[in-house]
């Protein structure tokens, strides 16, 4: 991990923060000019950390809403790092985030990004299964 300590660090201190906005100022610091931003749900792919931040910046007022994020953990190894989060969309529903970021050269090359909502676990498994509370509800 060695030269992406500082990006990675960055990202953590983004999400610990719990804004769009730390987000975006910390993609903006820690993408090289080559950034890439993928959202394999929607089929989008966002080229170049500028655009980023725009999407970003312009969130909140695009939407209406103003997204709170918590961390959960950051883990890899090497050039490639797991961001574990839950987002609040301001609606209370904890959406769990999972994004897989891929440095070169101690930039941020590129971020995948999945966003998933909670869902009632079906009745047929619980004989199998041990229940605990969705991620993000406390």
């Amino acid at each position: 991990m060695g030269d992406n300590r500082a990006s990675i660090e960055l990202l953590r201190k983004a999400f610990e923060a719990g804004s769009v906005e730390a987000f975006s100022e910390a993609i903006d610091a820690a993408a090289g000019d080559e950034f890439v931003e993928e959202w394999p749900q929607s089929g989008e792919r966002i080229r170049g950390k500028a655009t980023a931040k725009r999407i970003n910046e312009g969130y909140s007022a695009a939407t209406g809403t103003t997204p709170s994020m918590r961390l959960r953990r950051i883990v890899g190894e090497g050039d490639v790092q797991v961001v574990e989060a839950t987002i609040d969309y301001g609606d209370g529903t904890p959406v769990n985030y999972i994004g897989i970021a891929e440095f070169k050269g101690g930039k941020l090359t590129k971020i995948t990004e999945y966003f998933a909502s909670p869902f009632e676990a079906p009745a047929w498994r619980a004989d199998f299964v041990e229940r605990m509370d969705p991620v993000g509800v406390h």
